[in-house]
């Protein structure tokens, strides 16, 4: 029920229709038929559920009907789609309660704190005020109730355990699958919205409930139940779903991928620079989407969506009709870029009242700033990759055993360091010949912490393939043949980040990065399926172990 869940659902056609062309101002109406009020309701809808029913009330009254929504993240410049719907209730002499459901903004998966749930009312209020004051719908045509105004009364709870004791979890998960956040453990609280949104239609007085066609499975549910606990069945009105404003291709969850109703026109410039608006596509394409549902819908009689454009790409161009509009854009006419452009004109006539509104209202900008905190800045998360670390390529100039210790080499081995070389301990005595290491090319680890190895310091590591079973074996990394000390090894797709100067043994970096080195097939050092290469671009082997790990 409540929440926008794309950029904006509305209407595939729906129409706000200019109040001094078409209609004139909702207070002056002339009294419409009944029939002509049907009409009005439910044009455009995807659905309706109990039309014979809508029908019966009109013959004998006004119809009475409620949209809600949660008051959860800002209003976007997507509320203005039921918003356009609400206008022709509004004409169809409809009495309109919005109710902003604070408590079921609480119970989605905490979406709101509970400590913010009155500022965020407060804030949704004031918005959708001006918001709807910038399309000419009065406001004394419309109530607001807030749920904690009646959904915490002791009836209200009563019935909320009475539904409880007759649902199913199976039909609560159902009902609020399209609506509800979905996680792997699923709180209570998500298993009762759904029950709590079919109550608000008994508690509000209400004959009907309007939402998006998402709503579908709560609407339903609510016709199940209601009559179960004694009450009567409502009529639910459902506008269709449709791209939101960035396209299949953005998340509307995003902030750039959605405008705020604040938004400043630089704001407005930068998201839609960003949109989706990719050429010819006019099936996923959020900015036709809205120039088609609400700019044209806003557009006086007599007036053209304009598209300027340079004398070089033909000139300023006017269109009368979307469809000509689409028309032109899907044969490559209109660039994306003139599209947004003409899309940013209109959006920002549109904001402007509603922004002007809170700029000039030092108790509205302090109400946003309090229903909305900035987030607290979070610790940078250190990015983990290869490019942490210091291999460089190594000579050995000095060998000998470790003096207290059979299986360790103590080497001098050479990294072009203006110290001179260094001291490296290595388990190497059990498989590789003493002679063998003399003047031996190595590739060294080079920015692990100095340890202390059987009183001996360590300044490095000599990097090896090795394997376990069925017989260990452990073969140093051979360099290229071409290589100089000192030379640096990267990662192949990691070659533009500096390596920490030392690694943190706290934080285990080379235990988490050494998990995915390994020899590969052809005998070639590689992380993660990316090689191992010098500056010059030679490739590190081994000579006869394969597949296996390097340590």
């Amino acid at each position: 029920m409540r929440t926008i869940r794309q950029l904006f659902p509305i209407s595939s056609v729906t129409k706000f229709l200019n109040w001094n062309r078409t209609y004139a101002v909702v207070t002056n109406m002339v009294e419409l038929k009944w029939e002509e009020k049907y009409e009005l309701i439910i044009r455009n809808l995807a659905e309706c559920l109990g039309a014979a029913k809508l029908k019966s009330i009109l013959k004998e009254r006004d119809l009475k009907l409620y949209w809600g929504t949660a008051t959860t993240g800002k209003p976007h410049i997507g509320y203005f789609a039921p918003m356009s719907k609400i206008a022709d209730f509004l004409r169809a002499g409809v009495e309109v309660t919005i109710l902003f459901a604070d408590l079921h903004a609480y119970l989605d998966n905490m979406k709101a704190p509970w400590e913010l749930l009155e500022l965020r009312s407060q804030y949704y209020e004031a918005i959708i005020k001006a918001m709807l004051k910038s399309i000419d719908v009065p406001l004394d045509k419309l109530k607001f109730v807030k749920g904690t105004d009646y959904q915490l009364s002791k009836e209200y709870t009563m019935d909320v355990y009475r539904l409880a004791s007759v649902v199913t979890e199976h039909d609560a998960k159902k009902a609020g699958a399209e609506v509800v956040k979905q996680v792997a453990n699923p709180l209570l609280s998500g298993l009762l919205y759904p029950g709590l949104q079919a109550l608000d239609e008994q508690y509000l007085k209400v004959d009907a409930q309007f939402g998006g066609v998402d709503q579908r499975k709560i609407f339903t549910f609510s016709e199940k139940y209601l009559p179960i606990l004694g009450y009567e069945k409502r009529i639910h009105l459902m506008n269709p779903m449709i791209p939101g404003l960035m396209g299949s291709k953005m998340s509307s969850s995003e902030d750039d991928s959605k405008i705020d109703l604040l938004d400043n026109a630089t704001a407005v410039k930068k998201k839609l620079k960003k949109a989706f608006c990719e050429p010819g596509n006019v099936t996923e394409n959020g900015i036709l989407s809205f120039t088609k549902h609400v700019i044209y819908s806003l557009i006086k009689e007599g007036e053209s969506f304009n598209v300027s454009r340079t004398s070089e790409c033909g000139g300023d161009i006017s269109f009368d009709k979307y469809e000509d509009l689409e028309s032109a854009f899907a044969k490559e006419e209109i660039h994306p870029g003139d599209l947004k452009n003409a899309a940013e004109i209109y959006i920002n006539k549109l904001l402007d009242p509603i922004r002007k509104e809170f700029e000039v209202d030092s108790k509205l900008k302090i109400l946003a700033s309090k229903a909305y905190p900035p987030p607290q800045k979070q610790k940078a998360v250190e990015e983990l990759t290869p490019a942490r670390l210091d291999i460089r390529v190594g000579k050995i100039v000095e060998v000998s055993k470790h003096p207290d210790a059979d299986s360790l080499y103590v080497e001098k081995i050479d990294l072009g360091e203006s110290t001179g070389p260094r001291t490296i301990v290595s388990g190497l005595v059990n498989y590789v010949p003493l002679e063998e290491m003399k003047e031996r090319m190595v590739v060294i680890l080079a920015n692990l912490k100095p340890a202390n190895l059987r009183g001996i310091q360590s300044h490095g590591m000599v990097l090896c393939a090795s394997v376990d079973e069925p017989v260990k074996e452990v073969e140093p990394l051979r360099p290229p043949v071409n290589s100089k000390p000192g030379e640096k090894v990267i990662v192949e797709g990691y070659e533009d980040a500096l390596p920490d100067d030392v690694l943190n043994p706290k934080k285990k970096v080379w235990e988490k990065l050494k998990v995915d080195l390994v020899v590969n097939n052809n005998g070639e050092a590689a992380w993660s399926g990316n090689l191992l290469l010098t500056e010059s671009g030679g490739k590190l082997t081994v000579d006869s172990l394969k597949n296996v790990t390097i340590k």
